[in-house]
């Protein structure tokens, strides 16, 4: 679904209740382009932070704002709009929770008007949580899930559709089973195997973790997200989690069983057991090669950055520090020039190449963004 550009918003006025990581994120965006925004949340201090961080000003209006976002966890979202609406914060009202089914029953079941609400569900996150790891670009480009119920009405899906439009996502109007059956693959099992790996290293010798490479930071960066906030998702979506998690140990008890011919060095009928193994290997290559922006021969449009750099020891290395809170070093290009020295160019997002470009410039590199190209390197993102 597209948007035409200088398109005349409804929304001037909005509250968040929350301000965590998305709460906040959604804050910085929308008052970015204009909106006045209310903050509140159960701790002053978050809602202070984040208003300090210009997300917007403490404390619930006086008059009905035009949409309220809920950015509490799933079990909350129930009771909270229902007292919200009680109270006539807002003439609509969202949510951000990463489970949409249970809380729309909820909702259907004991909200006053249930026609005025609709879920959502922004496509990104940080292993990082509060108001302190908020970014106002965070959710450009990426996906947002709708789910309205049978009860919405079409005018709050038309506000949701402006909230993503104001933060830069993508709308993708979906049923809340659905949803919540394809995070439980993409994004609920995922936290709980690196949860599982990362516990692995609590009670490892010492010495082990100075052997911590990539690979193991790569599995175990998303085990960083808050416990009690997850294991209220983890409750809210278990249904749809149980199936994966079996699926999942179907195939760990397999390797297993895989890994014990190949151990016993008496054992026979060892080729079964590499024959399981690469299966499951191959099988997890496939799975990679289908993750939209993965796969090496599906081309995406990105933009770059060139850089020009003296040819003298340290300056690449320097001009790659500058660089990777933005973009992975292996998503440079480097050219020689003669004498020169060294052009590089990084293959980027085209929302965040005029800023890289433009903080290049301000530390003194000699920076430009080039037109977007097509290339099958991998996308980034949160």
């Amino acid at each position: 679904m597209a948007f035409r550009t200088g398109r005349r918003f409804m929304i001037r006025a909005m509250a968040v209740i929350g301000t965590g990581l998305i709460g906040t994120s959604v804050a910085l965006a929308v008052s970015r382009q204009g909106v006045t925004v209310f903050l509140s949340d159960r701790n002053p201090s978050a809602a202070r932070t984040a208003a300090a961080l210009g997300a917007g000003r403490v404390g619930l209006p006086v008059e009905p704002v035009d949409l309220a976002v809920l950015a509490v966890p799933p079990s909350q979202i129930g009771n909270v709009l229902t007292e919200l609406q009680e109270s006539g914060l807002a003439h609509y009202y969202t949510d951000v929770a990463s489970v949409k089914a249970e809380p729309e029953r909820v909702v259907l079941r004991r909200a006053p008007d249930p026609s005025r609400y609709i879920g959502g569900h922004p496509m990104a996150g940080r292993e990082w949580s509060g108001p302190l790891a908020a970014r106002a670009d965070l959710f450009h480009g990426r996906p947002w899930a709708l789910t309205p119920s049978p009860l919405t009405a079409s005018t709050a899906l038309d506000r949701a559709l402006e909230l993503v439009a104001l933060c830069g996502g993508v709308p993708v109007v979906t049923q809340s089973q659905d949803h919540d059956d394809a995070v439980a693959l993409t994004s609920h099992v995922p936290h709980l195997v690196a949860s599982l790996m990362a516990a692995r290293l609590r009670d490892s010798p010492a010495e082990m973790r100075r052997f911590a490479g990539q690979g193991l930071r790569d599995v175990t960066r998303i085990a960083r997200g808050d416990s009690r906030l997850w294991s209220d998702i983890l409750q809210s979506n278990a249904p749809a989690i149980v199936g994966v998690v079996k699926d999942l140990h179907a195939d760990l008890s397999r390797l297993v069983s895989a890994l014990d011919l190949l151990a016993d060095p008496d054992a026979g009928e060892k080729a079964h057991g590499v024959r399981t193994m690469v299966d499951l290997l191959d099988r997890g290559i496939a799975g990679v090669n289908g993750i939209p922006g993965v796969r090496a021969d599906a081309p995406a449009e990105d933009a770059r950055v060139r850089v020009a750099v003296l040819d003298r020891p340290g300056e690449l290395s320097r001009l790659l520090g500058a660089v990777v809170d933005h973009v992975p070093a292996e998503k440079a290009d480097v050219d020689a020039d003669d004498d020169k020295g060294l052009t590089v160019r990084f293959t980027v997002p085209p929302h965040v190449a005029d800023r890289i470009a433009a903080e290049l410039r301000a530390g003194g590199w000699d920076a430009e963004c080039e037109s977007a190209v097509h290339t099958g390197a991998p996308s980034t993102g949160p």
